[in-house]
């Protein structure tokens, strides 16, 4: 079978990986912007090409008669790559472009969900910039807000009262500048503990992962500016310290009846649905969805995967998930990014990461790098994830930090993600928010 992967990231790293474990005879083709090495050594061939260059990329599966195509990234999705592949007989693990908008449409989703009544939807408005007094007027009255624009930012376009608001004048400040470029999404701040739930969707049916929990902020201890995301963990079983069985089926419910609603209004979503979810005293409510696989939080899962992905991606693409059972190994992941120096706001590009021993039983996802005369280079991003997996959180965690030592460079790393002292805090805090 001829698969092709879009993307060139560590997520897509992972899913490179978890192709190549398939039982099936695959030969994997990728498209990528830069040549990402761990990529590039398990394909057949990589275009190295702008990952939105839908007419360029569907002329490359066609030539290369890929059957099944797996798309990383948002961006292409939202430029439409999965109908466009769709339409020249390749059949797609990702969202057509209607579906893959509950991502880069935050104001049509929240509309949607409170079209459908669908649960876990928060205290919010959309405004235009016609709308700039009543956008402020909003600010007002809900005091404790969350400014977003609504479309696609990455990760690092949404502002916080607290976080990066210190006055409601802030807020509006931030609100105007939005407007000038987009709508605005403004919405009542939720307090509680973030958690990622990721979902393999076919339309109708769901199988779900265990649940993950990025860490946004760039230093220990969640200090400093919101990144991608630095790092992420998942325990044994579904659920994390802080939450219950009921929480995770709380969320799962929210995951289905999106999905069922999507379906109602005509929209077969088919590829993986990722809830981003704060679990608040009334327990969890949706921050966003995403179209795709988190990333770091893919790099949690996959390694997990007991089921052959190309059996999943197979059923997802005709409609019969409910036939398979997908599985995953009952173990914890950490997951722990090494970034330029400087990140996110001054870092250090184009200077050599060099792993100089062996990673003893860690694994290593290269991201936002790339690879020229045979050495690996930084760019402005995340550059190298590892990843720890074992019989606990702690004992992951240990198996990250000691794989560290071997990779040199102008590099930096938050080290408290998945100890046990951050660990307790999440507990605390939730215990808090929960009244106990």
């Amino acid at each position: 079978m001829n698969v092709l992967l879009i993307g060139g990231g560590g997520r897509e790293h992972a899913i490179a990986e978890a192709i190549k474990r398939s039982r099936h005879d695959v030969k994997l083709y990728t498209a990528m912007s830069k040549r990402n090495p761990g990529i590039a050594r398990l394909s057949e061939d990589v275009l190295l090409m702008k990952e939105t260059e839908v007419e360029r990329i569907k002329d490359y599966a066609l030539e290369k008669g890929i059957e099944l195509c797996f798309i990383g990234p948002e961006a292409p999705l939202a430029a439409g790559m999965t109908d466009q592949l769709e339409a020249g007989g390749v059949r797609v693990f990702g969202p057509t472009l209607d579906a893959a908008r509950i991502e880069f449409d935050k104001a049509w989703t929240r509309n949607f969900m409170q079209e459908h009544k669908i649960k876990g939807n928060p205290h919010f408005k959309v405004f235009d910039r016609s709308q700039l007094r009543e956008a402020h007027e909003f600010i007002d009255l809900l005091g404790d807000v969350v400014v977003k624009p609504a479309g696609l930012t990455g990760g690092k376009g949404v502002r916080v009262m607290g976080d990066h608001f210190r006055t409601l004048d802030d807020a509006k400040e931030y609100t105007d500048l939005v407007l000038e470029k987009d709508d605005v999404v403004i919405e009542e701040r939720l307090v509680g503990e973030e958690f990622t739930l990721q979902a393999f969707s076919d339309g109708t049916h769901l199988s779900f992962a265990p649940a993950v929990q990025d860490h946004k902020r760039a230093y220990d201890g969640d200090r400093g500016p919101n990144t991608g995301g630095m790092g992420s963990y998942s325990d044994v079983g579904e659920t994390l310290p802080f939450m219950n069985y009921y929480d995770l089926d709380a969320a799962r419910e929210i995951m289905q009846e999106t999905i069922d609603a999507l379906k109602a209004d005509g929209i077969i979503y088919k590829g993986l649905l990722y809830g981003q979810f704060m679990l608040t005293r009334e327990g969890p409510k949706v921050i966003e969805f995403n179209a795709r696989f988190g990333d770091p939080e893919a790099m949690n899962t996959l390694p997990l995967l007991n089921t052959d992905i190309i059996d999943i991606a197979e059923h997802v693409t005709t409609g019969k998930l409910n036939e398979l059972d997908v599985s995953f190994k009952e173990r914890a992941s950490v997951c722990k990014y090494l970034v330029p120096e400087g990140y996110p706001e001054d870092p250090v590009t184009d200077t050599e990461i060099r792993i100089t021993e062996p990673l003893g039983d860690a694994l290593l996802f290269y991201s936002s790098v790339y690879e020229k005369d045979g050495k690996v280079y930084t760019t402005s991003s995340r550059a190298i994830a590892l990843v720890g997996i074992a019989e606990n959180i702690i004992e992951a965690e240990a198996i990250v930090e000691e794989a560290m030592h071997a990779i040199k460079g102008s590099l930096h790393a938050r080290h408290d993600i998945g100890t046990e002292q951050l660990l307790q805090q999440r507990i605390d805090h939730m215990n808090q928010v929960r009244g106990r």
